[in-house]
């Protein structure tokens, strides 16, 4: 079995994922950095610049655009020859997708080498292992003919899934004006669509907001998009727990376009809004796949790898969402097919993990032996 070779974490709990895979593999290298070299190659150009445009930190002025650009090429130039000189070694970082972790995969996709982007699942005591990426650029397919084939070749499946959302609750808030309170603020809310906000300079909104492109464009979009509400029926927004920066201003000029169809609820816990809720519209937020615990239907305005016909509603422009406001009442989905889609990310897709009372994670050898076989088959 080929080893793996991971970028270091500074949290115990990435960390000691890493080493776990590592032990399932038999063995790996800890790469405390990722170093430089000035030989190039003839894509170090191409791939600094494709990893430099989507960095979560923006350098400011010419000279520090300049300086991240080198920065970057050097490294993807140090890692194709690390990889080139150890092809049977899997590369392994967390998340992967933006800036120097971009160009670190790059250079080892570009030596040949198998690859795993990691991050933590939606669901509690899970972990994402994929060879392709995580979020929207991750291999699962994007067709509901293959998870109902997939069930069908089970002998069919069951509820047992739902046991994935057994221990969810509403992300901690790091904010004093962001809270997990109780129902209460519901009772007389009435009908309404629930949109919680994801954070701003997330990867999955930089990468994959689509035409809405940020939170921001998704805020002001709603606010059009709520005219087509019928009377009784009214959108309610939540920010997200952990974003930085307050969409205050946002908010408030989206609830002035608005016409009373917005509300700002930044208080009651997230998965009470869902439950109490007629559906959920999201960019692609965790919260929407969890929403199918609750068995509310869900829009989606962004990529999102649950974002297939069925599952939920796919609004790809303005007037699609605004169709489907139009009529929320009727918004529906195809249980049969979520039970299919989320039994896979059950059994197969989803590696699970363990943690102990000092925060160190451990994989399932089992699933982590197969999550390394899958990236040595799609090398």
């Amino acid at each position: 079995m080929p080893m793996i070779a991971y970028l270091a974490e500074w949290t115990r709990k990435k960390d000691t994922l890493f080493a776990s895979l590592a032990e399932a593999a038999g063995g790996g290298v800890r790469l405390r950095a990722i170093g430089l070299s000035l030989r190039g190659y003839p894509e170090s150009d191409a791939r600094a610049r494709a990893a430099l445009a989507v960095a979560k930190r923006q350098p400011r002025g010419a000279l520090g655009k300049w300086l991240k650009y080198w920065l970057i090429r050097l490294q993807y130039n140090w890692a194709r020859r690390y990889f080139t000189r150890h092809p049977d070694r899997i590369a392994v970082c967390w998340n992967g997708l933006t800036g120097s972790r971009r160009a670190f995969m790059a250079g080892a996709q570009d030596a040949g080498a198998a690859r795993l982007f990691a991050e933590l699942a939606p669901f509690p005591g899970r972990a994402t292992l994929d060879p392709e990426g995580v979020n929207a650029q991750n291999s699962l397919p994007r067709e509901g003919a293959f998870y109902r084939g997939w069930a069908e070749g089970q002998g069919g499946v069951d509820d047992s899934w739902r046991g994935l959302g057994a221990n969810l609750t509403a992300r901690a808030s790091r904010r004093a004006d962001v809270g997990q309170a109780g129902a209460e603020a519901l009772a007389d809310a009435g009908n309404f669509l629930f949109v919680p906000l994801q954070v701003p300079n997330d990867s999955q909104i930089t990468l994959f907001a689509g035409w809405v492109q940020s939170v921001q464009g998704m805020v002001s979009a709603l606010a059009e998009a709520a005219q087509a509400l019928p009377d009784g029926w009214h959108i309610r927004i939540k920010e997200h727990p952990s974003a930085r920066t307050s969409l205050a201003d946002a908010l408030a000029d989206a609830l002035e376009r608005g016409g009373g169809r917005l509300v700002v609820d930044n208080q009651t816990d997230t998965f009470e809004q869902v439950r109490a809720s007629g559906g959920v519209i999201t960019i692609n937020s965790s919260v929407g796949l969890q929403a199918f615990f609750h068995d509310r239907p869900v829009i989606v305005l962004g990529q999102a790898f649950f974002a297939i016909d069925g599952l939920v509603h796919v609004a790809p422009d303005s007037d699609s969402l605004k169709a489907l406001l139009a009529a929320p009442e009727t918004l529906q989905f195809d249980a049969d097919l979520r039970a299919d889609f989320m039994t896979f990310l059950d059994r197969t897709y989803y590696p699970r993990i363990s943690t102990d009372p000092q925060g160190n994670v451990s994989l399932d050898p089992g699933d982590a032996q197969a999550k390394i076989a899958q990236a040595t088959a799609v090398k």
